[in-house]
């Protein structure tokens, strides 16, 4: 006690400036990195209500979208990796190692996760896509358990629960003997899920050695490539508008790049698990926006399924 009476000396109260100072570029870290969080979990949400417009009211194919999206966002991507860190991407072009690395990211992370994304939103609606698609917290949890050989702890006991009763309520309406969701979109929302786990786990290595956007910019380029040789965009070209095609690009830039960009850059100032917790903004935007912009409306049983696979989130993260 006596020791806490004494007034530090000038050097101590110069360390303690610094501490404060410190701890106040945290704080203002950690906003920043919340904000830049949200900001790209709500792009995502806009993203799908947009994407789902474009393939009921104008007709683009799931495929095709998938398609344009990648091969455009991809050079965004490799543009912000030449200007931030070139080193990096020249680096992972000449490792060959590494290439082989980011193809098997871009068949198994972004063409899986793309394209079931897109498939889910064509045979349901953004927001239950998106829901669905947030199981992937509760498949990264039953992985990362079974890595470190240990049982989960009672909030992730408590997180499966809810993650199950969710999805069976979003599946069935709370009746059993029909599903409100047709199997097709049952299928992909689950898909999704796989997916997303996947996006999580398998380009981890890869990207803390060379950068986000080197890795997921020749990841998309190569998923675009092999989207391109399979279903030839060019020979089915959508009618668009104005309108529609200043969706794509919206698509484009702000709900593949934009969102993506901001996540990332928010995960990586707050944390992987503030980060997942402040994703959840994607899948309340995709249902607000839904109902605004579609006119979609949601049963009782589908906004408690909702509320629960979202509590989950928090619970498990």
């Amino acid at each position: 006690m006596a020791g806490q009476a004494r007034l530090p000396s000038f050097e101590s109260r110069g360390e303690c400036k610094v501490t404060e100072k410190e701890k106040s570029q945290r704080d203002g870290k950690l906003l920043r990195g919340a904000l830049l969080t949200m900001l790209g979990g709500t792009l995502w949400g806009l993203n799908g209500t947009v994407s789902s417009i474009l393939m009921s009211r104008y007709g683009v194919e799931p495929l095709w979208l998938a398609c344009v999206r990648e091969l455009s966002a991809c050079w965004l991507f490799l543009l912000a990796a030449r200007a931030s860190a070139p080193e990096k991407l020249h680096g992972l072009l000449r490792d060959r190692h590494s290439l082989a690395g980011v193809f098997a990211v871009a068949l198994g992370s972004i063409l899986f996760s793309q394209v079931s994304y897109l498939k889910a939103i064509d045979w349901t609606n953004s927001a239950t896509a998106t829901v669905l698609q947030n199981l992937s917290v509760l498949l990264v949890m039953v992985f990362v358990c079974l890595s470190n050989r240990r049982a989960p702890h009672r909030r992730e006991v408590a997180g499966v629960a809810l993650a199950f009763l969710g999805t069976f309520l979003i599946a069935t309406g709370g009746n059993p003997a029909a599903l409100s969701l047709p199997p097709q979109g049952l299928f992909w929302g689950m898909c999704c899920a796989i997916a997303a786990t996947f996006l999580s786990i398998q380009p981890v290595r890869l990207i803390s050695r060379w950068g986000n956007f080197a890795v997921n910019g020749l990841a998309f380029l190569m998923s675009g490539v092999v989207l391109m040789v399979a279903t030839q965009p060019w020979a089915h070209m959508p009618q668009l508008d104005l309108a529609g095609w200043l969706m794509v690009l919206f698509s484009i830039v702000m709900g593949t790049f934009g969102a993506y960009g901001l996540y990332l850059q928010g995960v990586k100032e707050v944390g992987a698990m503030r980060g997942i917790m402040l994703g959840t903004a994607e899948p309340v935007v995709a249902t607000v926006s839904s109902v605004l912009l579609m006119g979609i409306s949601f049963a009782p049983t589908d906004l408690l399924g909702f509320a629960m696979i979202i509590v989950m989130v928090f619970l498990t993260a």
